[in-house]
């Protein structure tokens, strides 16, 4: 399968997919504190520059719900959505799935965890539907290091692209001239 070359990732063709960052899966990453940083960052600046955010929950009964550190972030707006799944791919899941084509955008930017098994199998099912997918690498963790990395090294084979929360935050704001250039500095500094 053929797909087009990723452009830089626009605020108002993205969507911003935070994947089972719950409460007793989180604590056993190999690096919980910088997904969640990182992760409370991208929220922000997705509320702030308008992106929409889904956040999905693998089986919160045995895992938990979502950390506080995301779910703060995401406050009362009609942008976001918490959506539970049983599937590893988010994508696979219906739900899921229906909330994100009635969104109308076809950019996917994805942090979470576990890299190696719900983030990857989410980013290649989204690139394989003809998404253009950036997995957030410094806001990913999977329980050894060895299987983020595995994550890492597999997505340029299957079309998807690996950045950083500030590459994703500057790429949305665009412009020093966009209304949120002060608050978007605020999460980098």
């Amino acid at each position: 399968m053929s797909f087009a070359t990723p452009s830089l990732i626009d605020a108002a063709r993205s969507v911003l997919i935070v994947v089972d960052i719950q409460e007793r899966l989180c604590p056993v990453m190999t690096d919980p504190r910088g997904v969640l940083f990182n992760g409370a960052r991208l929220v922000r600046g997705a509320r702030r520059l308008g992106v929409p955010v889904v956040v999905t929950e693998q089986y919160p009964k045995g895992l938990g719900p979502t950390m506080h550190d995301i779910l703060s972030e995401l406050g009362d707006g009609a942008s976001s959505a918490v959506i539970e799944k049983t599937h590893f791919s988010a994508a696979a899941e219906p739900l899921v799935r229906q909330h994100l084509e009635s969104l109308g955008r076809r950019q996917a930017v994805i942090c979470g965890i576990e890299a190696h098994v719900c983030v990857t199998q989410t980013a290649i099912d989204l690139r394989a539907a003809g998404w253009e997918v950036f997995v957030v690498s410094d806001a990913c963790s999977s329980r050894r290091p060895e299987s983020l990395t595995a994550a890492l090294t597999r997505f340029p084979a299957a079309g998807v692209v690996p950045v950083i929360t500030e590459m994703v935050l500057f790429e949305w704001l665009a412009d020093k001239n966009n209304d949120g250039f002060k608050d978007i500095m605020s999460l980098v500094r």
